[in-house]
């Protein structure tokens, strides 16, 4: 059976102002998660802190599928959006670092 597990990688800069209402947000309890744990194939998330510079994290959310992402996109996309928003002025820049399979999928 393929494992067609589908993770994607966020990087943040956060300035020190903000990282209490960042982790809020962002951390493994916080209101992102909570948002893609009412979805199915939501399978975790992971917030990571950079050694070398404090005020850059990476969140690593993880999920079933790649279809179960987009299904949690399409059906949950009011809420998501709002909490984009909501959450926008937490930080000085924000990018996406890749989508990813396990390394042992065919084609990896």
């Amino acid at each position: 059976m393929a494992d067609d597990r589908y993770t994607y990688i966020w990087e943040y800069e956060v300035p020190p102002s903000a990282e209490t209402e960042f982790l809020a947000h962002y951390a493994s309890e916080g209101t992102w998660v909570q948002l893609f744990r009412r979805a199915d194939g939501h399978l975790g998330t992971e917030l990571y802190r950079d050694r070398a510079d404090p005020e850059r994290f990476v969140t690593i959310d993880h999920w079933r599928t790649e279809a179960a992402f987009r299904q949690f996109r399409s059906n949950f996309a009011v809420e998501f959006e709002a909490l984009d928003r909501r959450c926008a002025h937490l930080t000085r820049r924000e990018a996406p670092l890749g989508e990813f399979r396990p390394g042992s999928a065919p084609g990896a």
